[in-house]
């Protein structure tokens, strides 16, 4: 189906896109780390249930935490070994976490479990499979997909995120070239699960050989998305497609609109067509501080540095290390951090890519607003939260709508933290059960 263009947002920002350092890698499997360390904190909602012990051998693919309700996420096995640790720790995010440490084990055998296959299979059970193989959405915000496609409204259209407007990340651009089959049957499953007729994809224009790509597909449209960032943010990719606007305190599923990620998608068919649970996937691997950029399929609970070991190491000495894409990802404060099964990139960034000037005070210019996708108030939120009173900075600032994709930051004149700012005004209203 011939390509259309998507319509054009409100606000957004032009970010140097600076995907040309990865973007002709081709997907490479990174071999299996001698050891690896498991979070059972992989989705959004509640870490799952630890359900192996110290000692126990475990296959790749087995279930080694269970969802601890409907909003989690099972959790496995990477790889074949032994568990040799159930610890607490601290993750990226500075949350504590609970980790399983899988030390491989040639004695563990080279078997992965796998679910049976199903063949045309049913929604419900296409959903079943979803939640038992673990999956969630690959774009970082690890929403468990199986809950997205049971929604409690009538949904007619199913949306998949190829837009990757972050910089840096090509991880989904290489799996939409080399995996369009299965993305593709990925999706029509994830329809026929959630009930839509209609199915979307949205690439953004700067990705030429993915549009082709799926252009050859006569029941999914291509949408080309103009390149602003964030086009790929979920209620602007709905906007930008399909034309919809979710009214605030809203879901996407009450305007008849589901959004998943391309990986989330391929994911689905792997699932459902080899019935393999979610335990690795595709992480880029970039930045002008690491030897040789890469896009690598990784296992979930592989150490941060043995990935860039394997990518030749540092080239210099990094300004930042950041988890995920720049401007929604966390800076690092050391290599001694493990994937998860939202982790879209690694950045090795230089003095030059991570120039941090030191904050000024706000010079009321507005531009914030001005690109703010949500219509919010960033300054009021940044105001509030500094004087310490963040049920104002919460109101005035309506920080619950914001996604926290860093537009205003990016343009601030007088680079105010104020992502930082709402982040911790978020942080105290969940303290106070607001």
């Amino acid at each position: 189906m011939k390509a259309v263009k998507g319509k054009l947002l409100f606000g957004g920002v032009h970010p140097k896109g600076n995907k040309e350092l990865s973007a002709a890698a081709a997907i490479e499997v990174m071999p299996s780390p001698e050891v690896v360390a498991v979070s059972t904190s992989q989705s959004a909602g509640k870490p799952a249930i630890v359900a192996v012990a110290v000692g126990q051998k475990v296959k790749e693919g087995e279930l080694i935490a269970k969802a601890d309700g409907e909003i989690s996420s099972n959790v496995f096995a990477s790889v074949a070994g032994t568990v040799a640790e159930i610890k607490e720790g601290v993750g990226a995010s500075g949350a504590k976490e609970t980790f399983v440490v899988i030390k491989a084990d040639a004695d563990a055998g080279t078997e992965s479990f796998r679910y049976p296959a199903l063949s045309s299979p049913s929604a419900e059970e296409i959903r079943a499979r979803i939640k038992d193989c673990g999956i969630v959405g690959l774009g970082g915000a690890g929403f468990p997909t199986a809950v997205k496609v049971a929604p409690k409204t009538t949904v007619d259209t199913l949306i998949v995120n190829g837009a990757e407007c972050e910089p840096y990340l090509t991880c989904d651009y290489r799996l939409m070239i080399e995996k369009t089959d299965e993305i593709a049957r990925g999706a029509r499953l994830a329809a026929t699960a959630c009930g839509a007729q209609n199915i979307i994809i949205g690439i953004e224009a700067n990705k030429p050989e993915a549009v082709s790509a799926f252009e050859k597909f006569d029941d999914i449209k291509v949408v080309v998305l103009r390149k602003i960032y964030p086009v790929g943010g979920e209620k602007q990719l709905i906007y930008a497609t399909t034309g919809r606007k979710i009214a605030r305190g809203k879901l996407p599923a009450d305007f008849g609109a589901i959004v998943i990620n391309v990986g989330t998608a391929f994911a689905v068919c792997e699932a459902v067509e080899s019935g393999k649970p979610l335990y690795e996937r595709v992480v880029t691997v970039s930045g002008r501080a690491v030897k040789e950029p890469k896009n690598l399929l990784v296992k979930v609970g592989t150490a941060v540095k043995d990935i860039v070991d394997y990518c030749g190491g540092e080239a210099c000495a990094p300004k930042k290390v950041v988890q995920g894409g720049p401007m929604t990802g966390v800076a690092l404060a050391t290599y001694e951090n493990y994937i998860h099964k939202t982790t879209s990139g690694i950045l090795l960034l230089s003095e030059k890519e991570a120039a941090a000037d030191e904050p000024t005070p706000c010079l009321n210019c507005g531009k914030c607003a001005d690109v703010c996708p949500m219509h919010l108030m960033p300054m009021n939120a940044a105001f509030y939260s500094a004087a310490g009173d963040f049920e104002a900075a919460a109101k005035y600032g309506n920080v619950s709508y914001c996604i926290e994709c860093g537009s205003c930051e990016y343009v601030c004149p007088a680079k105010r933290p104020l992502i930082q700012a709402i982040r911790k005004t978020k942080a105290a209203i969940r303290q106070k059960g607001v």
